[in-house]
């Protein structure tokens, strides 16, 4: 066991567990941390999920005791995403490693650039939950659930685009959602790297313990924090990776 990476991990784990309880994009920044510390693309990304899982399940349990609390729809969106990451986590079970870092890379690039230039979504004044609504938010969480079992960075602002447009739901409302969806589908996610033998316990669960206290502490304090300064970090520390990543 090597402590400094233990720590390293730990560390990372924290700051993206704030960044994915307020926004998204934390995985822009652990993902790209297991690469580099000698994992092949493939199981980093498995390994990954395992911060991922804990940051849901401790944002979301910070969310609903603070009044935060799932409707029946909401669960319905985890199923159908939950359903889509099956499809999404057996097509990275046996992806080439040079192929990944630069679909990584490519998804970093995009995701920052729509973090620099894209409208800051704001609710309406109306909430959105027509029978035709909830149908199109079904199926787009099956395409989202699909994207985030193949390799999870940036599916925050996947979601949070969608349940803007689609619902016109406030922020506290989407990021509850979304904490529960990742928890929910992620579980599908690991089942199928388990069985595939690509987790690094050792790594995975350091970094599920950063995870899991950035997302316990930031979803019961979330409304105090001026995100711009964390969304400046991801940007610059994201756009290293992926020069990183696409260069070698």
């Amino acid at each position: 066991m090597d402590i400094t990476n233990i720590l390293l991990l730990f560390g990372v784990g924290l700051i993206a567990g704030v960044i994915n309880t307020l926004a998204g994009g934390g995985s822009l920044l652990t993902l790209p941390a297991l690469i580099f510390l000698g994992l092949p693309p493939n199981i980093a990304n498995a390994t990954n999920r395992i911060g991922v899982f804990f940051n849901g399940l401790m944002s979301w349990g910070g969310y609903h005791s603070k009044g935060v609390k799932a409707e029946k729809y909401d669960l319905w969106l985890g199923a159908t995403s939950f359903i889509g990451a099956i499809l999404g986590s057996y097509v990275a079970v046996d992806i080439k490693g040079e192929t990944f870092n630069r679909i990584l890379a490519a998804i970093i690039v995009f995701i920052v650039a729509y973090m620099v230039f894209g409208k800051r979504l704001k609710s309406g004044y109306q909430v959105k939950t027509t029978k035709k609504s909830k149908i199109i938010g079904l199926i787009t969480f099956f395409f989202i659930g699909i994207y985030g079992g193949f390799i999870q960075a940036g599916v925050g602002y996947l979601i949070i685009a969608s349940m803007s447009f689609i619902h016109n739901y406030g922020m506290v409302k989407i990021n509850m959602i979304k904490s529960l969806t990742v928890l929910i589908y992620t579980l599908s996610a690991l089942g199928v790297f388990i069985y595939s033998g690509l987790i690094n316990w050792e790594l995975g669960l350091a970094l599920a313990a950063g995870n899991g206290a950035g997302g316990w502490l930031t979803s019961r304090w979330s409304t105090k924090v001026n995100e711009k300064y964390i969304r400046y970090f991801v940007m610059v520390t994201a756009i290293a990776f992926a020069i990183k990543l696409f260069f070698g």
